[in-house]
This record gives C-alpha cells, structure tokens and sequence, in this order.
C-alpha cells in the first residue's frame, strides 16, 4: 500500500502568514503540522509517500527531504496549480499504480493516528473509504449523506444547503477503482476536479464506497483559529522536561518542556507550554497551550495560547493572546504620542471633553 500526502495548497486561509511559509509547515507544539500526518503513516507500516507540491515545492522539500528521517522512501510530484483533490489523485497514476493507497491531506490533523483504519480497509477492501466527523458548520465541507442503515447515499462539496453535518475528514482510502471514477468526471464550477465527485461516481456506479465516523479528535488547521485549537491539544499530551537554563527567580509550574540551549531569568512559564531551543525568556509570563519556537527572545511580556515562530522578538508588549505570530517579527511598544484635542468651534458653542 501507498500514500499520497497532498502539499501543494496555496493557504488563502492564514496568510499573511503562508506568503512566506507553507501553509503544511506552520508548527504545532514546535513540529509542522506536516510532520504528524508523515509519522502517522509511517506508524500504519506504509513506506513508499507521494507528496503532491505546488508553489511551496522548495520548501516541502527541505523539509522532508527523502523522508528517510521519517522511515519513508518520498517521491515528490509536482502540481502546477491547486486543481482539485481528484485532479492530485490523476497526476500521480505513475507513481500510484494499481496499488491500493491512502489520500492524507498534509494540513490536517488526527489524534490517534490511521493504523486502525488501514488495517481494517486491508481486510475488507472496499473501492473507497471515507472518514466523516460532525461538524457545526456544514455548508464549509464536503458532506457526506447516510441512509438509516449506515450506507453512503451521496457526497458533495461545500453546499448552500447541505444534506447533513458529516463532514468529511482529510484522509481516503481507495483502490485502483477511483483512477476510472477521476478520469470520468468533469471539472466543477469552481475548475477544480472534486474528489467528491469522483466517489459520487463510484456510488453511482455501485461500486463498494464506505465511512467510519471519527469519534476523536479532527481539525482542519488552514486557520489561525483551528490552528490554535490542535496546538493546544497537542500539548496536553506533552511530557514535561527541564533542558535549558532555569535561573532561581523562575518559576515552572505544570507540563513544561524548555528544549535545549534555552534560557529563562525572572519568569514564569504555566503549563502546558513548550519553549523551543536557544529562546530567552526573560521577566515575562508565558502562559497556557503557549508554543515559542527556536530562537526568539521575550522580554517584559505576557503571552498566553498562542503560536510564536522561531527568530521573532517581543518586548515590552504587556499582554498577547490567542495569537500565530510569524518567523522573524519583531513586537514593540508603539511609540508614545502625545494625546491633544483638535477643534474647530461656532460662536456660543458649549463642549465637555473627558480628560
């Protein structure tokens, strides 16, 4: 079995973050989210990944690179333009074969892994397989509709008037049954070849189409909010430990991991929180589900549930939250300005101006 991990998104959704970074190598817990989909199938016992590449192909690359750190042996294929899941699936026939394999998209985020999910397509081997999880807001995903016995009835993608709240989840199963089902289907409104179009057209053509429903933890991290969301719960599974250089004025409290090289004077760092190696933390307060990076120095602040990339600087800012500040930013007070009013006043006029 095969895998093919799509990578090749432009990340409309965070930028002006993904101009400067792929959208797949924006980290979560100091590791890009790429990174957890890659060990996932490397732990499901698959070997032989292809990684679909756009824009962001050099990037991709230097960070991945043979996959060999990761126990993969990594093929990358080049997309020109994001044209569709389906449309990824058709340009990777040579390397894909005839050989069943999994679709994993390389920004989505699942705990718990995929090795139960291969095992069971490999015993049954159906033509495809779906994921789906309930979602509040339907109408922003390819949605699944079940009959009241569990079968799939149709699929469609992004919906005004969606026929149920399944949603469906990063990760497909198929056999070389959905290379007929992509190369038979037209490009939808949007240009794009959906890959929910291509197992509506397995469905329709009765071939064998199942779902497992996701009781565990899903997200789709193409935004700064979901992002935040999956880095918190990666930290709750962190292991805390001390390996950089903790002066006596700091306090440590709860699931805390300083890396290596890193350096804290008159702080406090509240758990879970990760502060990444050769960091200087000093009077400053870093708070809960907080990730800092490599090489960023905070000074005379507070931050709490936020993301912070590696080389960046914030001094004197007072409080942060709830934030994804870049690689290389640099946060600073703002100037002071004096405050005066401006007016411009008829005669008899009558003005009370709080001071």
């Amino acid at each position: 079995m095969k895998a093919l991990v799509l990578s090749g998104g432009a990340g409309t959704r965070m930028r002006p973050l993904t101009h400067t970074t792929a959208k797949q190598l924006v980290p979560v817990a100091n590791k890009p989210v790429l990174f957890y989909g890659l060990e996932a199938i490397a732990e499901a016992g698959i070997t032989e990944v292809g990684i679909i590449v756009g824009e962001t192909a050099e990037e991709i690359q230097e960070a991945v690179g043979d996959g060999s750190k990761f126990g993969l042996d990594v093929t990358y294929i080049p997309q020109e333009k994001p044209l569709g899941l389906a449309h990824a699936v058709l340009i990777s026939r040579e390397f894909l074969g005839d050989e069943d394999f999994v679709m994993y998209l390389g920004d989505n985020f699942i705990v718990g892994g995929i090795t139960d999910l291969i095992d069971n397509f490999v015993r049954d081997r159906p033509d495809a397989q779906i994921l789906l999880t309930h979602v509040n807001d339907p109408s922003a995903f390819g949605i699944a509709e079940l009959n009241d016995a569990g079968d799939i009835v149709s699929v469609e993608e992004k919906s005004r008037w969606p026929k149920s709240n399944l949603a469906i989840v990063g990760v497909y199963l198929f056999t070389s049954a959905v290379h007929e089902a992509v190369r038979s289907i037209a490009p939808s409104p949007r240009g794009e070849l959906e890959i929910t179009h291509a197992i509506q057209w397995l469905i329709d053509e009765r071939r064998n189409v199942r779902s497992t429903t996701v009781s565990g933890y899903w997200k789709d991290t193409g935004n700064v909010v979901d992002m935040l969301e999956v880095n918190r719960s990666v930290l709750e599974t962190l292991e805390p430990r001390i390996e950089g250089d903790i002066d006596e004025e700091s306090q440590i409290i709860g699931r805390v991991l300083i890396e290596e090289g890193a350096r804290v004077r008159r702080s406090r760092v509240v758990g879970p929180a990760i502060i990444g190696r050769g960091t200087v933390v000093s009077d400053s307060y870093i708070g809960a589900y907080t990730s800092v990076s490599e090489y960023c120095h905070i000074e005379n602040s507070e931050i709490e549930f936020s993301i912070v990339l590696r080389d960046s600087s914030i001094k004197g800012v007072g409080r942060i939250e709830a934030s994804l500040i870049g690689r290389s930013v640099m946060v600073t007070p703002a100037p002071a300005v004096p405050h005066a009013h401006r007016l411009l006043l008829g005669d008899h006029s009558k003005v009370q101006i709080s001071s």
